[in-house]
């Protein structure tokens, strides 16, 4: 006898009236009883050729809206399912489209609220709202529909179909057109009718922030053997770019083949692509994060597979999409991921899964959507034991095709380099890279004592916004400045004694600050995560292991800080620093600075001690608010410890006492062009607005600044003591609140970028790399 057939009872995720996950989930069927807020999608299929959106007609049978045109394809996100998948399933449901991840482009979340069926059906449901950008319009035939949920479809100008909407045309589904969801037709408006004299103007004046600088460095120190290495090594670095690439965003690779390709068509694709080469990705670095391309301007891709086949057509091509909005976990987590999915995620794993899963070298994925993209379900990809869907993977893993080509590089330099440090360092870096075990290279980093310098591998946590828990690959490569190096042994021998004295309690201070080695390079090239504005120095590594036990080391770019100087400070201090003031700006005090900012990375607190007596690092603590605050206290920190230096110790000239207060505030200015989305700059607004509540900045009414020197020094001090203080503690709502009252574009700071930029000073350099380029060669 055959077994009766029980119908499957979708259950939702209850949300809060903010969105929020409840974590208690219902039948379908109540929630809309109920009036219960849950989260469905929205997918529209757009064609660019003829400007037209793709409509369903609702089944009859259908509870709601039966009869009437709607969305391409739309649904419920069933109780532990993710956004994305839910879109791409309803699609290929719906009307028999089955395409990948890289074509659906978030564009905004839509609140709906509504009663319909006489009161019997409440409808309070975010959607995520997808665009679908085809070529040309999808024919008829190649759909397959879903007859309980749709029983046709047609194509309309988008423009006729705003219209039948702003009409309450009844055979339509209503969306209010004057309220959230006329942004879908706001944004195909600007992005097919925008003027591209117009685009190309506003991409020349973005690029005109940046000045090109040719940096070269001497190699008459090097053997032939160690340039053959130089060579291989420069090679090696490339390979970063390509990962990074890959880390910012998952089609952001084809994005940039296409972007390359096509840059000779016209001078507005040429514009394209110098922009997109200098933020490495369609997001502008010194325009918190604003995408200056849209996915109307990126790779098309062709899918013959994507429908049921029609004779004379050869299939689906589609734009390879990226969100207007930069996501925030970068392409290092699911992109429907949110912080509470993590955080239930990792709760339920053990302490070494939980390492794994915050560990700067892993990245988050879902196991459905590694099954949805290979079309199959294998439940084999589950670890035993696992009922969540996401987990992590090792770089080694994830980046393996990249990771091999490197590694092979840096042992055949290896095998050639007259240093046995660099040596060291470069076959231990090459087994980093297969092994995923980052300690034993980053110690030989520490200890590289060689004429060429490099650094290459996975570092800073800045791309990753959402927790600032992932890595970047980065490269520098350099030739050692062996005079510079030498005069700045002062400061690492002084790093203990600055720990101690610390304007901080001293039960935070640590007994065992081991000097932080400083070197300084004439860069020659770098790679990877240095897009738009360009470090000058940098202090690692991050693992907080070996700060612990090593402190960390110092690399100082001493052309890359000259040229800032020469094209940006100089100009920056003739716009907006008092003339009395003026003669105090100079590149010695800049210069020190940058190294005292990158020493005290390396004091104050790093691994701590809640107050349950938990162990715990500052990183973990602050999670997202870390980096902009470390940046601010290394600033900060730099301040009072070069003003220790000079008065306590008597180890600085006394002609730094006031000029390092002035450069300083020079330099605010720099830093805070940068953007108050990029950490830097973040952290500089916080610094440069409490000093000037504090009266240590003065504002003066012709428009310019200068420093206090009577309250400076006090100032300083203070907000030295709160930062050390709240990451003392781990004190994430601190950071918050302070974060949120000074992290703002005040209005001095509005004033003096505005003096700024109508006399076109430069926001920072675009690097050149000649020798790189003549090595190649």
């Amino acid at each position: 006898m055959a077994e009766p057939y029980i119908e499957q009872v979708e259950y939702l995720d209850v949300l809060t009236k903010t969105g929020k996950k409840t974590g208690v989930s219902k039948p379908r069927g109540d929630v809309h009883r109920d009036g219960d807020y849950h989260k469905a999608v929205h997918v529209w299929i757009f064609a660019e050729s003829t400007q037209e959106l793709l409509l369903q007609k609702r089944a009859d049978c259908k509870d709601s809206w039966p009869g009437l045109w709607d969305i391409s394809s739309a649904g419920h996100i069933s109780a532990g399912d993710s956004s994305l998948i839910t879109a791409q399933r309803e699609l290929q449901e719906e009307l028999g489209v089955i395409l990948p991840k890289d074509a659906f482009e978030l564009i905004f979340v839509f609140l709906e609220e509504c009663v319909t069926n006489n009161g019997k059906f409440i409808n309070n449901e975010y959607s995520d709202v997808y665009l679908v950008t085809t070529l040309e319009p999808i024919p008829r035939e190649a759909f397959t529909l879903q007859d309980t949920e749709v029983s046709d479809v047609k194509y309309i100008s988008f423009g006729e179909y705003r219209s039948h909407l702003a009409e309450a045309d009844p055979k339509y589904v209503p969306y209010d057109v004057n309220k959230q969801y006329g942004l879908l037709f706001d944004i195909i408006t600007k992005r097919y009718r925008e003027n591209n004299e117009a685009r190309s103007l506003v991409l020349q004046k973005q690029l005109r922030r940046y000045a090109p600088v040719s940096l070269t460095a001497e190699l008459t120190g090097l053997g032939d053997a160690d340039k053959e290495a130089l060579i291989l090594l420069v090679r090696a670095a490339m390979i970063m770019d390509e990962i990074f690439y890959l880390q910012v965003w998952h089609s952001n690779p084809v994005l940039r083949e296409w972007l390359k390709e096509h840059a000779n068509v016209s001078q507005l694709d040429n514009l394209k692509w110098m922009y997109y080469v200098i933020n490495k990705s369609p997001w502008s670095c010194l325009d918190e994060n604003e995408a200056f391309l849209t996915t109307a301007d990126s790779a098309v891709k062709l899918l013959p597979e994507a429908t049921k086949p029609i004779t004379g057509w050869k299939g689906v091509q589609y734009r390879a999409a990226f969100p207007m909005l930069k996501p925030s976990g970068a392409n290092f987590y699911p992109p429907d991921m949110d912080k509470m999915e993590f955080k239930l995620w990792t709760t339920g794993l053990s302490l070494d899964k939980q390492k794994d899963a915050t560990s700067f070298f892993t990245v988050i994925k879902r196991h459905s959507q590694v099954n949805w993209d290979n079309h199959i379900f294998d439940s084999t990809h589950l670890s035993e034991g696992s009922t969540h869907d996401l987990y992590s993977i090792p770089y080694s893993q994830e980046y393996h095709p990249f990771l091999t080509r490197v590694s092979d590089l840096l042992h055949k330099a290896g095998d050639l380099v007259s240093s046995p440090s660099l040596k060291r360092l470069l076959h231990s870096k090459a087994d980093a890279f297969l092994s995923n075990d980052y300690y034993d290279s980053d110690i030989a980093w520490m200890e590289l004592d060689s004429k060429l310098d490099v650094t290459i591998g996975p570092y800073e946590t800045y791309e990753d916004s959402l927790f600032g828990y992932k890595a970047t690959f980065e490269a520098f490569i350099g030739v050692r400045d062996e005079k510079a190096t030498a005069q700045l042994k002062l400061f690492s021998d002084n790093l203990q004694v600055l720990e101690q004295n610390l304007p901080m309690d001293d039960t935070y201070k640590s007994k065992d600050i081991i000097a932080a080695p400083i070197r300084v390079v004439q860069l020659l090239f770098n790679a990877g995560d240095v897009k738009g504005p360009q470090t000058i120095a940098f202090n690692l590594p991050n693992d907080e292991r070996i700060v612990k036990d090593r402190g960390t080391a110092m690399v100082i770019l001493k052309n890359v800080s000259e040229a800032k100087f020469k094209q940006i400070l100089n100009p920056i201090a003739d716009a907006c620093i008092a003339k009395e003031q003026h003669e105090l700006v100079d590149f010695e005090s800049f210069f020190t600075h940058t190294i005292c900012h990158e020493c005290c990375h390396g004091i104050g607190p790093h691994t701590i001690t809640l107050p349950d007596g938990r162990k715990s690092t500052v990183r973990l603590e602050l999670q997202d608010l870390h980096s902009a605050l470390e940046e601010a206290k290394a600033d900060i920190v730099g301040l009072w410890a070069l003003n220790f230096l000079i008065k306590k110790q008597h180890l600085l000239p006394t002609s730094l006492e006031k000029s390092m207060y002035v450069s300083f505030l020079a330099g605010c200015f720099r830093s805070v062009r940068f953007g108050l989305e990029e950490a830097h700059g973040k952290g500089q607004a916080l610094q440069f607005n409490w000093l000037l509540e504090k009266e240590a900045f003065v504002f003066h009414p012709n428009e310019t600044f200068s420093v206090n020197f009577d309250k400076v020094e006090e100032a300083v001090e203070s907000l030295s003591r709160t930062i050390l203080t709240i990451q003392a503690k781990g004190d994430k709502e601190g950071a918050s609140l302070l974060l949120q009252k000074y992290c703002t574009m005040t209005k001095p700071l509005k004033v003096a970028l505005q003096k700024l930029e109508s006399i076109h000073v430069p926001v920072d350099i675009a690097p050149i790399f000649p020798v790189a380029k003549s090595l190649l060669e």
